[in-house]
């Protein structure tokens, strides 16, 4: 079986964020960035994959040269290649034809993108790939077992969980679930060292449409000082004459 991981290179989440340009540019400025944690679950998923059923991964990223840092510590986590898409991830609809074009040329088994990353949040990418290259897809998948070209597959639904079996080939949108977090694999040494030797190929984008522009950032506004009520009596005053929620 061959899986390719999508990877997004993301903002850590305790890093400070700030905008520039009038607020129309992401300000990457003292940023550490990580592997997007949808992305993270399903790398691990593949390598169990890896182990248990002899599969090869590869995984795949839309960005500059600065994302190879992220690509490299896939690779230590136990990727046997990866490609960069020699592009700016502008808008999800241009990333997702980049990505399908890596996929339709690689002859891919399965495909494990997050369900979304975590900076913008979009969760359009693994939907589009499967519908440019007209194959089966499962979204916010949380298990995943397949048994030679049959799948079965556990996705999130509002209200409960939905069991889907389907074949291959196949592209989910993967979160937690598909490991715990306890089971995300920190790289070791030897993993370290041997993702150094091992390919990553930087290939040019294709033709492709941004669908979306970003205008303009806006951080949340700032949460206003808090009142502390000494009595009953004064806390539903507060609550109905200036926070008018009774």
């Amino acid at each position: 079986m061959k899986i390719l991981v999508c990877i997004s290179n993301v903002p850590d989440t305790t890093s400070k964020i700030n905008f520039t340009d009038s607020d129309t540019k992401f300000d990457t400025n003292g940023v550490q960035f990580v592997i997007n944690p949808n992305d993270e679950f399903g790398l691990t998923r593949a390598m169990w994959f890896k182990e248990k059923q002899s599969a090869t991964v590869h995984i795949a990223t839309v960005g500059p040269a600065t994302v190879e840092p992220t690509m490299r510590k896939a690779l230590a986590i136990g990727a046997d290649e990866a490609i960069r898409i020699n592009a700016e991830p502008t808008d999800g609809f241009f990333v997702a034809q980049q990505l399908a074009n890596v996929i339709k040329d690689g002859a891919y088994d399965l495909v494990i993108a997050g369900r979304e990353s975590i900076d913008y949040n979009g969760g359009m990418v693994p939907g589009i790939i499967a519908s440019l290259l007209d194959i089966n897809f499962v979204n916010t998948c949380e298990n995943l077992e397949i048994e030679g070209s049959n799948v079965t597959a556990i996705r999130e639904i509002d209200g409960g969980k939905e069991k889907i079996s389907t074949t291959l080939p196949l592209i989910i949108g993967g979160q937690k679930g598909l490991v715990e977090e306890k089971d995300l694999r920190i790289p070791n040494m030897r993993g370290i060292m041997m993702a150094r030797k091992k390919t990553l190929t930087v290939i040019e984008p294709v033709d492709g449409l941004n669908a979306t522009s970003d205008n303009k950032f806006e951080k949340p506004a700032a949460k206003g000082a808090v009142k502390l009520a000494s009595s009953v009596d004064e806390l539903i005053n507060l609550l109905h004459n200036e926070a008018k929620v009774i």
